[in-house]
């Protein structure tokens, strides 16, 4: 047995004459026919009652049918969803995103995703650290990460989305609040708040690189996992940070953000995914990211 047999049996049923079905089916009647005869053998049973003058489903024919119908519809289904599949029309995705980005890009990319993929699962992964994505990327365990670079694992590929500029998170009271800008020698003597990344931190290597040129080198005073609680550390003065300017979009009571220089080196925006297997999610998600990221970063 074959799907064609099935066909062919409801094309039948539903007209009830041979010549029609025939035409429907674009074959000859003979070999539709013989196909119909063939099913019946093989399944051992009576599906059609001809006459010269009509042609009727017997009982068994009927019950049959009804299978058939829910047979042929589900292969059809099937198909379907396996082209929307590689067409990345729908799908489940999962993405992790660092703290600084996820509370100025994510919202944005929830809607516009929801109103471009809305067949797709998305689900949000936010306040993972670069460390984490990575080792999530390689495991599966996430489909696409939104992280600062450098991402150097093999496997992993990598597009930048926009350079975010730096800025110094202060308690309201402090010192330094009322400046326009900072320079980061101006923060020495300072306690920090950084991110704990057992020595990986994406940004914790930034301020120490920072801070090394200024000629001092940083007093941590906190690590944190979240750049919520970052900033909420940095509210209850309990010391200052420095972090990419879309963490402003925290707009924390008792904070205030100052610009580093222009000149300042700014921190990269990526978006990361496995190099294989292909996905056509992946590709069609990286299009409304693209947008998304293009919104430029909230002014401090």
């Amino acid at each position: 047995m074959e799907l064609r047999h099935l066909r062919y049996f409801r094309t039948v049923a539903e007209e009830l004459h041979f010549g029609r079905a025939a035409e429907r089916l674009n074959i000859a009647q003979p070999p539709l026919s013989q196909q119909i005869r063939q099913l019946e053998r093989e399944l051992g049973v009576t599906l059609l009652d001809r006459s010269t003058r009509k042609v009727e489903l017997t009982p068994a024919g009927a019950a049959y049918l009804d299978r058939v119908v829910a047979i042929l519809e589900a292969v059809e289904d099937a198909g379907e969803l396996a082209r929307r599949i590689a067409e990345g029309a729908t799908g489940r995705l999962v993405i992790g995103c660092v703290g600084s980005a996820t509370y100025s890009l994510l919202p944005a990319l929830v809607l516009t995703l929801g109103a471009a993929l809305p067949d797709v699962d998305v689900n949000l992964r936010g306040e993972m650290l670069a460390p984490a994505q990575i080792t999530a990327l390689l495991s599966g365990e996430i489909d696409l990460g939104l992280l600062r670079p450098p991402v150097d694992q093999p496997g992993l590929v990598t597009e930048t989305l926009r350079r975010d500029r730096l800025l110094v998170a202060l308690p309201a009271g402090h010192r330094l609040a009322d400046r326009d800008e900072l320079h980061i020698g101006d923060l020495r003597g300072e306690q920090f708040i950084v991110h704990a990344g057992h020595g990986r931190s994406v940004m914790n290597t930034v301020l120490a690189a920072l801070c090394a040129d200024a000629g001092f080198v940083p007093q941590i005073r906190h690590e944190v996992a979240e750049t919520s609680t970052l900033v909420s550390l940095v509210a209850a003065g309990l010391g200052v940070a420095v972090v990419p300017e879309p963490t402003a979009t925290l707009d924390v009571a008792g904070v205030r953000y100052r610009r580093l220089p222009a000149d300042t080196v700014g921190v990269d925006l990526v978006a990361a995914y496995p190099a294989q297997p292909e996905s056509a999610l992946i590709g069609r998600a990286l299009t409304v990211l693209r947008e998304v990221a293009r919104t430029p970063a909230p002014r401090a």
